[in-house]
């Protein structure tokens, strides 16, 4: 394979986060149809996103630990099957229950199978430019708002929630199925090659070691906070607004300028963090995402919904590649995998709060006010553990004296 075959890794990458991602969270686009027709709660409806968040996270860590043993491509393929099913039969239920069980946990199964392995696969092919790299991946997932919110709209508009999540389901199938099959793992370097790279590469920490190490504590509580703050938000974004007066078709919009926004957050902020360094990056990025949290709190209006959809999106899509990046400079890429899926299990775990948190809010209070209050001090705090972040001693180490 050419070096350049890297950057068919990228576009599959981001192809199957923007559709795995997009799948996953057009349940803010489904809440408000699914809770007229069949009288189920919002805070009932919601806890099936949290439930996805829960079994994304342990999925995560369990889709990493194979992809260190097997590789890439038959995770991306369990993956993509599952995530079909998953819509195909959510389409089909009769009662909560059974919607939590099969969207929360199929899809959040399906969806794990992705963001990890095929992170953690890019930085193996790149050597260079990593954060940019991984930054375009990841840029699926704001792409996502843009492309399959609209359209799930447009199908419950013209049909009815159920058949536009069957119509979902069988559209996740006909693109990664294809695109599965792209995806390869890096090739082996040459024996000569071998010298200078994985011993600077690799700092010989076992799986345990890592987990267990400072570098790993902190990811981990910056990766779960960050989430944390943001989630309910996000997802409680559409309601939000259309409870302000703005109209749904414009309250998706919104949406979808939050994604947009993210798209050229991810690309801003990773060749800033290539340039400036990954850790000062991310903790202006978290304070600027609290500060903009709060901000919501003093909007009504669909403009100044938009005006802040542009900062919110583009600091919280442009910080969340930073971890994966920070992960491979810390532990190498033996074991990035199982590292990563870890940290990304905490941040399900952070992301499983909001959904939950803000339907709770509305149905005690009829107001999403105290989500937003909540959330931006999370932030704050988020901004707050990722100033402990250790030194990157390896790359001192690489640089040129």
């Amino acid at each position: 394979m050419k070096p350049s075959y890297r950057w068919v890794i990228v576009a599959a990458g981001a192809l199957m986060s923007c559709v795995a991602i997009g799948v996953m969270f057009s349940l803010a686009i489904f809440l408000e149809p699914m809770a007229l027709d069949t009288q189920w709660s919002r805070a009932g409806i919601s806890s099936a996103m949290t439930l996805n968040f829960l079994v994304m996270g342990l999925g995560g860590f369990a889709w990493g630990a194979i992809y260190d043993r097997v590789g890439a491509r038959p995770v991306v393929f369990a993956g993509t099957l599952l995530l079909g099913l998953a819509m195909v039969l959510a389409s089909r239920v009769g009662s909560l229950l059974a919607f939590q069980l099969t969207y929360g946990v199929l899809v959040g199964l399906a969806a794990s199978a992705f963001f990890a392995p095929m992170i953690a696969l890019t930085t193996t092919w790149f050597d260079t430019n990593r954060s940019l790299a991984v930054s375009l991946v990841s840029a699926g997932m704001g792409v996502a708002p843009m492309t399959i919110s609209p359209f799930a709209r447009w199908l419950i508009t013209a049909y009815d929630w159920r058949t536009a999540m069957f119509d979902i389901g069988v559209m996740a199938w006909v693109l990664l199925l294809p695109v599965a099959f792209l995806v390869r793992q890096p090739p082996v370097p040459a024996p000569g090659d071998e010298a200078a790279g994985p011993v600077a590469d690799d700092p010989g920490m076992s799986v345990g070691q890592a987990l267990r190490s400072p570098q790993f504590i902190v990811l981990g509580l910056t990766f779960f906070a960050c989430c944390a703050a943001h989630s309910g938000p996000i997802f409680h974004m559409v309601s939000y607004a259309m409870l302000c007066g703005v109209a749904p078709m414009a309250a998706v919009t919104i949406y979808s300028v939050e994604g947009l926004a993210g798209l050229g957050g991810r690309l801003l902020y990773g060749v800033l963090a290539d340039r400036l360094g990954v850790k000062p990056v991310l903790v202006a990025g978290l304070a600027i995402q609290a500060v903009v949290i709060a901000g919501y709190l003093a909007v009504r209006q669909l403009e100044q919904f938009y005006v802040l959809a542009v900062i919110f999106g583009a600091t919280y899509g442009g910080v969340m590649p930073l971890y994966a990046v920070l992960a491979r400079e810390y532990f190498g890429g033996r074991i990035i995998g199982t590292v990563l899926g870890a940290a990304t299990m905490l941040s399900s775990l952070g992301m499983a709060f909001g959904p939950l948190a803000g339907g709770m809010v509305f149905d005690a209070y009829a107001s999403y006010s105290w989500l937003f209050i909540g959330s931006a001090l999370v932030g704050l705090g988020a901004a707050g553990i990722a100033i402990a972040f250790p030194p990157l001693p390896r790359r001192a180490a690489l640089q040129p004296a």
